[in-house]
């Protein structure tokens, strides 16, 4: 039940203060909980603002994520307790977010998870001894966590969940092939998870909601997975219907892999190679060399010179048995399905051998370079060791930290005011590397994978030095 002090249909820039209560996940709390969550939002007030107004601007265009918090500046939320459990006060948010002056469901279920998440970390898990996140352990545990917290685990559901990755800005193109490419995924009974922005990571969704119409299988799982660092240029596309928010960019990545029974990679820029680098460092990783886990990289023929070039810079970086890891396939949407179900057919059999669970794979081994969290500070990127004496997956971490710069540089708000004020950041390494990254990186710009906020011609936040 909502209680507005505004109606009307709402227009461009318009705001609306009002109270709702929540949906989804918490609904039913007990008031030693609500008091908690209650107490909780001054301590994470700016972070939950910001989760908070991307979720409620939610399927408006754009990925400005400065320009969308300047905008609305005196938007505030607060948690109240109530007899009826918890009430969300929210003042001057987008009524983009309302129809006829009541809140969408949907957006109202996003806006439950972001207060869940954000909130549950800092009460439940920062202070909470058994999360040591300075240990591979206690960050597994926090994931697990999180998103059981979140009820996105299920042990009675099959494998059958596809992670989607690739870029918020892509072509028309590119887009429809994504639309295809989940249309048939969904036709095959597949779940779809993405970073839950646009883009690609809408596309994979919207053609699964009609695969899955079509025979029946609805309501379908469309899990979006985030971080407070992304979303406010990523926010949740519409189809989303089970979001969670993780506290940073590698548990974010963590909970893709552990969820995850295969990923499929569509064209992006830096954001997709990082995550592209976070796969492959894993399962390079000589503990993993055994798990079966389906990797594909596709798109339409437009873009076969972009997995052309992805597949170049990984192989002379990582080498060869990084290149053997995954499969390249151009213009064939139904290809790309018939090998993710068999891949997902030969994760079921391998779960069941070594008897891990189908919903979380506790038994990957992820090592801390990959979870403990990269701060893009420009020391930071300057000191970053790029070089072949590191193992190839070693080198994986630590390129996949530079792109991680990059996309803070680009799209996150700390990210731009430290280029602003410092400059761009150096990445270092051998002269090699360097020049192949430079032409990946230059690629992208040329390709227009690299847009800025707004529409401004690129300017790198970055200086390559080898």
């Amino acid at each position: 039940m909502d209680d507005h002090t505004n109606t009307g249909t709402p227009v461009s820039g318009a705001k609306i203060s009002t109270r709702v209560y929540p949906a989804g996940t918490l609904n039913m709390l007990s008031r030693e909980e609500v008091a908690r969550l209650s107490d909780a939002t001054e301590e994470v007030g700016e972070v939950l603002r910001q989760c908070a107004l991307a979720v409620l601007n939610s399927g408006e265009q754009g990925d400005d994520a400065e320009s969308m918090l300047r905008a609305y500046e005196d938007f505030r939320i607060q948690v109240h307790q109530v007899n009826r459990g918890m009430r969300i006060d929210l003042e001057n948010a987008p009524a983009c977010a309302f129809v006829d002056g009541k809140m969408i469901r949907g957006i109202r279920e996003l806006l439950s998870a972001v207060v869940r998440d954000i909130v549950y970390f800092h009460t439940e898990i920062g202070p909470n001894p058994y999360f040591d996140l300075a240990m591979p352990e206690g960050i597994t545990n926090t994931v697990f966590e999180i998103l059981r917290n979140a009820r996105l685990l299920n042990a009675q559901r099959e494998p059958n969940l596809v992670v989607c990755w690739g870029g918020h800005s892509i072509s028309g193109e590119e887009y429809d092939y994504t639309k295809e490419v989940g249309y048939q995924l969904g036709l095959r009974g597949r779940d779809i998870c993405t970073g839950c922005g646009p883009g690609a990571m809408k596309g994979p969704m919207k053609g699964a909601t009609i695969g899955h119409a079509k025979q029946r299988t609805l309501p379908g799982h469309y899990v979006g997975v985030s971080e407070p660092g992304i979303i406010a240029a990523e926010a949740p596309n519409p189809i989303v219907n089970e979001l969670v928010i993780l506290p940073d960019i590698e548990k974010r990545l963590e909970a893709f892999v552990r969820l995850g029974h295969g990923i499929v990679v569509f064209p992006g820029g830096v954001g997709t190679a990082e995550e592209i680098l976070f796969m492959l460092g894993i399962l390079l990783n000589p503990a993993n060399r055994e798990a079966p886990f389906p990797l594909i990289f596709s798109g339409p023929e437009a873009a076969r010179g972009y997995f052309e070039e992805i597949d170049r810079f990984i192989g002379l970086t990582l080498g060869d048995r990084a290149r053997e890891l995954y499969r390249i396939v151009i213009d064939d949407p139904v290809a790309v399905a018939r090998e993710m179900t068999r891949g997902i057919d030969q994760v079921r059999e391998w779960r069941v051998h070594i008897n891990d669970a189908f919903y979380f794979n506790w038994l990957l081994d992820i090592q801390p370079s990959f979870q403990q969290p990269f701060e893009p500070s420009h020391a930071a990127m300057r000191s970053l060791e790029i070089s072949r004496e590191l193992q190839p997956h070693q080198l994986a971490a630590n390129l996949r930290r530079a792109f991680s710069g990059i996309v803070s540089g680009n799209v996150k708000p700390q990210g731009v005011r430290a280029i602003r004020e410092h400059g761009p950041f150096e990445i270092r390494g051998e002269a090699d590397i360097m020049e192949a990254l430079d032409q990946l990186l230059r690629r992208f710009v040329a390709q227009n994978r690299m847009k800025l906020p707004g529409g401004a011609a690129y300017e790198p936040c970055y200086r390559i030095v080898s």
